[in-house]
């Protein structure tokens, strides 16, 4: 039996590891793939306070390396579904159960990505799907944002004051976003639209180039940009306990800074709630909260 099971071994999951280790709570930490979540791809985090410049690996395996010298027991299964009762919590993965008090959803949410060629590889390199992580690397250079809703056009106006040249690219010709911020962006001179296109090949090697753009008449353009910001949406991993907690119309967890549940003795951390900032600042702030309150919910119970 543990007194905290963490479902997902991000940096939300691992730190809430750390603060329920440090509480000393028997915690176990499940994860379907490999520890570090989305940050392990980034080659350069520069907004971690009192961390500048270390690699998204480093501080994903230095967070890992913590929670296990603390003795938390870490396991690489996959989580299929979850059982409650008045007296217990049932957590069953494709190879095992296990059985606790409380339970921290911890799973983050996937970028949507474009699906073309040579995504992945430059990932880090040129492409990236977010701004405010992003854009200081790209000051005075020419950069693109794919998409149409509000989170694209924030990326373009905050790009737009580090950039030289923002290339706004949207598959239709009216933007999903809020009017304010439609307005806005038209409003700055650095951001060029580009409507009824989109995003159909990556150009370069070791670094984005360029990027190929389709019109809907199937004229093909080529921009040279250094960077392209992808914003049509993240896919929350929540669809495991959909009929467990309630999600929003998105597919996120709905929880406030308390990171409760609907579901007494269930919590929820990172990138798969609702809240306004996704950054790795705001999922380890998650972490330490959620375990916090697990810690309560446990001895509280006792």
């Amino acid at each position: 039996m543990y007194d905290i099971i963490i479902i997902g071994a991000g940096p939300a999951g691992l730190t809430s590891a750390i603060f329920a280790r440090r509480a000393d709570k028997k915690v176990l930490v499940l994860e379907a793939l490999t520890y570090g979540g989305q940050i392990i791809n980034t080659p350069d985090i520069d907004n971690y306070p009192a961390a500048p410049h270390i690699s998204g690996y480093d501080f994903a395996t230095n967070l890992y390396n913590q929670a296990l010298e603390l003795g938390t027991e870490i396991k690489f299964e996959k989580v299929i579904d979850i059982e409650v009762t008045e007296s217990i919590k049932k957590v069953i993965t494709s190879e095992n159960q296990y059985e606790c008090h409380s339970i921290i959803l911890a799973t983050g949410a996937d970028n949507r990505k474009l699906g073309i060629p040579m995504e992945d590889e430059l990932l880090g390199k040129g492409i990236s799907y977010c701004a405010t992580c992003d854009g200081a690397f790209y000051k005075d250079k020419l950069v693109a944002v794919q998409g149409g809703g509000n989170v694209a056009l924030e990326d373009a106006i905050y790009l737009s004051n580090l950039a030289s040249k923002v290339y706004l690219i949207h598959r239709r010709n009216q933007f999903r976003a809020d009017e304010t911020l439609v307005k806005k962006v038209k409003s700055i001179g650095n951001i060029t639209l580009v409507l009824d296109s989109n995003v159909i090949a990556l150009n370069g090697n070791d670094y984005l180039e360029g990027i190929d753009v389709k019109d809907k008449d199937g004229n093909v353009t080529r921009i040279d940009v250094s960077a392209l910001f992808v914003a049509i949406g993240r896919i929350p991993e929540n669809q495991n306990f959909a009929k467990l907690v309630n999600l929003n119309e998105f597919g996120y967890v709905i929880s406030d800074e308390t990171c409760h549940t609907n579901i007494d003795g269930i919590f929820v951390a990172g990138d798969n709630r609702t809240k306004k900032l996704r950054q790795l600042v705001t999922a380890t702030s998650d972490g330490a909260v959620a375990a916090t309150e697990a810690i309560k919910y446990i001895n509280n119970k006792k």
